[in-house]
């Protein structure tokens, strides 16, 4: 890592003062769009990030780590700046609060806020100061926690990777669940596509299953490692049957509401629903039982993650179960060995998950996993 790049070198490379930069970051309506894609052209180009605290600081050192991560608690509007919340990838429709204002299980905690835990129990033990962020899916948003920070931790679902490459020339960056083949940062994930091959193997193994089918859109890294291990399980365990039927595709995509209720409608269920996480079984749960179809009996529900709400559904639910807790202190560690040595190579690192299964598998709680 090279020098932390400063405001006076923007302002150079974009030939405006440093008064213009300023703004362009902390008051975008005073500076005219031309000049402010400038300015933030130069600051990608340069991987700066504006400075909150470090400004005053002689070495430009907070000693302290950031972790900034989507808000699916945020009302639109309330993300700052006039930007509406992040949008909630790993989210299934439902409200954040319950009729009596208590949080609703399905939305808090998730995983996110489970790494979070971690992250700040790592950074606890290595005295380190933690600023936590969340909300806007914006590159500024993004940019001034990391001009606060020595060392950043981001989820993929804040903001696009390509924008973030640049702040990783100035400080460590770790993103979680994430591919790991881009260098220019370090990553924490888990076995997403092993993960995903046990649940089908359990499924076909222990329950017998040949008719099943995956739920959710697939868009997010992770989640399209788990759609791909489903389909390469299935294509190895079920060689010669028709495991996915043409109707049951469409579930596969961003219209899988809309698909499995017609499937309900009209009968076609699959013998098991693999869906990409628990807040998609968890909305799946509840389509079905507002259908009346009976989970297990009818049709198998699985999911992927682990939250809290999950062993409190009815049925309770099969999933897997990922270190949450770990995958914080990991990032952690990770940061603080970038730091001790800034020309080292950025590192990934893939934590093993637990299948757990439950009732929504036919499985009693407590079962032993087949993987």
């Amino acid at each position: 890592m090279a020098r932390r790049p400063t405001v006076y070198d923007v302002a150079e490379r974009a030939g405006v003062s440093i008064t213009t930069v300023s703004f362009a970051f902390r008051q975008p309506g005073r500076v005219k769009d031309a000049t402010r894609q400038a300015v933030l052209d130069a600051a990608r180009e340069l991987g700066y990030a504006p400075s909150a605290s470090a400004r005053g600081l002689a070495r430009g050192s907070t000693g302290a780590f950031g972790l900034y991560a989507f808000d699916m608690m945020l009302a639109d509007g309330e993300a700052g700046a006039g930007v509406p919340a992040a949008p909630a990838p790993h989210a299934a429709p439902v409200a954040a609060t319950g009729p009596v204002g208590e949080p609703d299980p399905r939305v808090f905690p998730l995983y996110v806020d489970e790494v979070e835990r971690g992250f700040a129990l790592g950074c606890r033990a290595a005295g380190r100061p933690l600023l936590l962020a969340s909300g806007a899916p914006s590159g500024t948003a993004v940019a001034d926690v990391a001009g606060s920070v020595d060392g950043l931790a981001i989820f993929p679902g804040t903001h696009s990777l390509d924008a973030v490459r640049g702040i990783a020339q100035s400080i460590p960056l770790v993103a979680f669940s994430t591919p790991g083949a881009d260098p220019s940062f370090s990553h924490v994930s888990v076995d997403n596509r092993g993960a995903m091959a046990g649940v089908v193997e359990h499924l076909v193994g222990v329950h017998g299953v040949t008719d099943l089918a995956f739920v959710g859109e697939g868009s997010m890294y992770d989640f399209a490692d788990r759609l791909t291990g489903f389909r390469d399980a299935v294509a190895r365990l079920l060689p010669e049957r028709t495991a996915v039927r043409p109707e049951h595709e469409v579930l596969a995509t961003t219209a899988w509401v809309t698909a499995l209720d017609e499937a309900v409608a009209a009968d076609r269920l699959p013998r098991a629903l693999v869906c990409q996480s628990d807040q998609t079984a968890l909305h799946v749960l509840d389509l079905l039982a507002a259908h009346g179809v009976d989970v297990p009996g009818r049709v198998l529900v699985t999911g992927f993650d682990g939250i809290l709400a999950g062993r409190m559904s009815t049925p309770t639910l099969t999933t897997v179960r990922q270190p949450f807790e770990d995958m914080g202190r990991t990032a952690v560690r990770l940061l603080a060995d970038r730091l001790a040595d800034p020309t080292s190579a950025a590192e990934s690192r893939t934590l093993p998950t637990r299948l757990v299964p439950r009732g929504s598998c036919g499985c009693a709680e407590g079962t032993p996993a087949t993987r």
